[in-house]
């Protein structure tokens, strides 16, 4: 009987990055291909016990080798020269934007040093897209794309649409988007002679979370829980209801008691609020809108993100309209010229034309349902083949085997 290539994951969390990047791909390797490898998924191995390490072939890991930072660039170059091959995995740039909630602390803790630092020392790094493999390059030549990727047979890939009268542009996401959700002020109002015929969906609504204030004076800090609306979602909110006048007093009232409680016949009103779901099924929202948005902000750390919501959005065959930009350009093809339609799978909107286009093609597809349709199925057409998780599993299974 072969020996089975033995492979140590160390994900940096269990939501989130951690299962789409480390746990997922890799379960699903040993599912797929548990003939040829045995996986051991480890959130914090002990460095200092290096005989532990021994017995593994690859030893995987995203951004750091455990928690202790200092101590993963002492044991990298060690497993090195032991013939463990290496793999740092990144998904995110390392040092997001001053207007990034974790700005701060990143540069105060010198975590994006160390990151690069872990990154230098890896045998390889893997990451999600072309554009950002050209940034890592900088540091480490060996660079492996492994994009994102879905289990299209996973319950939360797989909500039937809602059915509704109404035509529902909907935005996911988490809290670190005001400056991207920014560039749609000012949206709701262009669009005043549809509002019969719309709803705006925002999910992922959280008011969970601290605020860390400091005492002008004294520089002392204190933390405390923040205040439901001192949060980003409040604000989120505010862009998508043009500031509450598209919703009635009596619904503002209720939106503003910040409650899970549902609203008499929410989801056939103007604007709905949808609460955060844990990772295994937030999928799910994307069953209560038709229409997908993804709009960011032109810099660094949004250019080199991977094109996940391009990927969910065509699973679910929605109608995606996306800025112009970084990781939306890798798989979308603009689908109008001269103002018709043509056989692209988005709608693109140019940085210049933030002003007018969200709105323009929210009343094209909003107008013509038969392109929202077509466009969601070319949208699917294009992912499935492309970042499915067997797909993907197949490239890291052959990927894995050549470099022991």
């Amino acid at each position: 009987m072969k020996e089975k290539i033995k492979v140590l994951v160390v994900p940096s969390d269990t939501t989130g990055v951690g299962r789409f990047r480390s746990i997922t791909p890799h379960t699903h390797l040993q599912a797929k291909y548990g003939e040829d490898f045995h996986v051991d998924i480890e959130f914090n191995p002990n460095l200092d016990d290096l005989n532990y390490f021994k017995q593994y072939q690859i030893v995987h890991f995203h951004r750091s080798l455990g928690q202790d930072m200092d101590k993963s660039q002492q044991v990298i170059p060690i497993l090195n020269s032991m013939g463990i091959v290496t793999i740092a995995d990144i998904d995110d740039y390392w040092l997001p934007g001053k207007e990034h909630p974790l700005h701060q602390l990143i540069l105060q803790e010198k975590i994006h040093e160390r990151i690069i630092a872990n990154l230098k020392l890896a045998k390889y790094v893997t990451t999600t897209t072309e554009l950002f493999a050209d940034e890592i390059r900088k540091f480490n030549k060996n660079v492996v794309i492994f994009p994102n990727a879905i289990d299209p047979k996973e319950g939360q890939f797989n909500e039937p649409t809602e059915e509704s009268d109404l035509v529902r542009i909907g935005w996911l996401g988490g809290s670190s988007h005001l400056h991207d959700l920014m560039l749609l002020d000012g949206m709701v109002s262009k669009l005043s002679d549809i509002q019969d015929k719309v709803q705006y969906v925002v999910c992922g609504f959280d008011t969970r979370g601290m605020m860390t204030e400091i005492n002008q004076a004294t520089g002392e800090q204190t933390r405390r829980p923040i205040k439901p609306h001192e949060t980003v979602w409040y604000d989120y909110e505010k862009i998508f209801t043009n500031n509450y006048s598209i919703v009635s007093p009596e619904y503002k009232k209720h939106l503003e008691l910040f409650v899970e409680t549902p609203f008499e016949n929410e989801q056939n009103l103007q604007y709905r609020r949808v609460w955060t779901k844990p990772v295994t099924s937030y999928a799910r929202n994307y069953s209560k809108f038709d229409i997908s948005l993804a709009p960011i902000k032109p810099h660094m750390f949004n250019r080199v993100k991977s094109q996940l919501k391009v990927i969910e959005a065509g699973f679910y065959k929605k109608a995606l309209i996306a800025t112009n930009y970084g990781p939306y350009t890798i798989d979308l093809k603009h689908s109008m010229k001269n103002g018709e339609f043509t056989d692209g799978n988005a709608l693109l909107v140019d940085e210049a034309r933030n002003h007018s286009d969200w709105a323009k093609y929210i009343k094209k597809l909003v107008q013509n349902p038969n392109m929202r349709i077509d466009m969601g199925e070319r949208l699917y057409e294009y992912v499935s083949q492309r970042y499915s998780l067997d797909v993907v599993t197949k490239t890291r299974a052959e990927f894995y085997k050549s470099i022991v």
